[in-house]
């Protein structure tokens, strides 16, 4: 279990427990339990990468404690 920090810059800050095996569809669909906005809505960013949904958290090399940006569409 890792634990990915998600900072949308408009006040909410929120901790995700997964996997590294999860994809980043999947962790996003942890974020819409958390937040109630729809998993669709949400775009996951780490500087000027957007990261793809089918795509696992390993493969992006996101361990424990890492911040990722979050923006709505």
């Amino acid at each position: 279990m890792i634990e990915i920090i998600c900072n949308d810059r408009l006040g909410k800050k929120l901790r995700i427990k997964c996997l590294p095996s999860d994809t980043i569809g999947d962790l996003k669909k942890l974020i819409s339990a958390q937040t109630g906005t729809a998993a669709e809505k949400i775009v996951l960013k780490k500087w000027y990468t957007v990261f793809k949904d089918h795509i696992t958290i390993g493969d992006y090399e996101i361990g424990n404690g890492s911040s990722l940006e979050m923006y709505y569409q």
